[in-house]
């Protein structure tokens, strides 16, 4: 997928935005090639259609407006099928075919770790939703930033959350994923301090179609809550098969495995009481309300607010370099998002206070966007909802 702007839209963008358009020639430059590696299809793709068409809505804003210095921005798109193999292959064409500067919207952590080396190898910039600590451990020389909070502070946030609920004794079923240790160790860590404890995890292959065996080791081990730790293909039938055991205790799964398309897809009677976590958006953000626009949703997953971001943080970080290379985004991404500068959250509004040679900090629909040294989120709110008659009820954003 190739994404441009029509004719008719650059030049509406030139006659209304003189700051980017000094001239036709420089409207006319080589374009800035951006990509995107998204979840089109897989246990991600529920989500990679929206993903990619919020970033398609940065670009569009931007090339609008008479894109950056005059040069518009080309978008190539890859599916990454959420499979490791798959990914590297489509990378690989993003970086050495199409010549990109950035890479947007890596979701599955397999699949962010596979593709990782390829992106500092070559000094393409690499922005991802992924959420296992291991990814920013990686010797990226800082080619990577997470918008996602890393594995540490999601399950730190799950245990508070467990231990507030009363949960006293906790068994994980986990797909075989990067992140399925690190979870453990945290949740191990962490539920001590509530007075509970992990009395073991169950990995299986998530490929698997029945899981009757692994569903009967986490019931004999007695929990008050199961932690379901995979994907919404998995986590369908793990539910179902808890139900036809009879389990009436605690379910919880991250918000990307219970969705509503897993809603759709079992009877209410299965899915009920199930409890999801996520991190939230800025709701009360002027740049989530334009995505919800863009989307057509009230309700933009998370994934979906973070690639926006991603592509906005691009844009900004290439017209503070004035050049739009990988170099380019890692020298200053953090300078145009976090700092004393004028807050923005709108990509054409940063890229006229820049041209006017003024300080910016970017915060979009994820929110703030500040970075460790090493490319992880700093913090970000979380939203805890509550599966009820087929939806999802949020009970708390903290």
């Amino acid at each position: 997928m190739t994404f441009l702007a029509t004719r008719r839209a650059v030049t509406a963008g030139l006659a209304l935005s003189p700051l980017f358009a000094p001239s036709v020639l420089r409207a006319q430059g080589e374009p800035i090639r951006l990509g995107t590696l998204m979840p089109l299809t897989g246990a991600g793709g529920p989500y990679g259609p929206s993903m990619r068409k919020a970033v398609e809505g940065v670009v569009e804003s931007v090339n609008s407006a008479g894109g950056i210095g005059g040069r518009r921005i080309q978008l190539y798109g890859e599916d990454s099928q959420t499979n490791p193999d798959a990914a590297v292959r489509a990378a690989r064409k993003l970086i050495d075919v199409d010549r990109v500067s950035a890479i947007m919207g890596t979701w599955a952590s397999a699949v962010t770790t596979a593709v990782a080396p390829l992106a500092w190898e070559s000094r393409t910039m690499l922005f991802t939703v992924s959420g296992a600590d291991s990814i920013t451990q990686l010797p990226h020389r800082g080619y990577i930033i997470r918008t996602q909070p890393n594995s540490t502070l999601q399950i730190t946030k799950l245990s508070e959350f467990l231990g507030q609920q009363g949960a006293k004794r906790i068994f994980i079923l986990a797909a075989q994923t990067p992140f399925a240790l690190s979870n453990k160790e945290i949740l191990e860590r962490e539920m001590p301090k509530y007075g509970g404890q992990v009395l073991g995890q169950t990995i299986y292959d998530r490929e698997k179609t029945v899981f009757r065996s692994e569903v009967d080791q986490a019931l004999r081990a007695r929990p008050d809550y199961i932690f379901l730790n995979g994907y919404t293909p998995d986590v369908t039938i793990l539910l179902r098969e808890l139900f036809r055991a009879g389990w009436t205790g605690g379910k919880v799964a991250p918000a990307y495995a219970i969705n509503q398309r897993l809603l759709d897809s079992l009877p209410a009677d299965v899915t009920n009481g199930a409890v999801t976590w996520a991190p939230s958006p800025d709701i009360e953000s002027p740049a989530f309300k334009r995505l919800q626009a863009l989307l057509g949703t009230n309700d933009p997953d998370p994934y979906s607010c973070q690639t926006n971001d991603h592509a906005a943080l691009a844009a900004l970080a290439i017209a503070k370099a004035g050049a739009a290379t990988g170099d380019a985004i890692r020298e200053n991404v953090r300078k145009i998002a976090q700092g004393a500068g004028e807050r923005v959250t709108e990509v054409t509004e940063g890229l006229r206070l820049l041209a006017a040679g003024r300080e910016i900090n970017y915060a979009g629909a994820s929110g703030a966007c500040d970075f460790t040294d090493n490319g992880d989120i700093l913090t970000c709110p979380f939203r805890y909802e509550q599966a009820e008659g087929a939806k999802l009820k949020t009970i708390r954003i903290s």
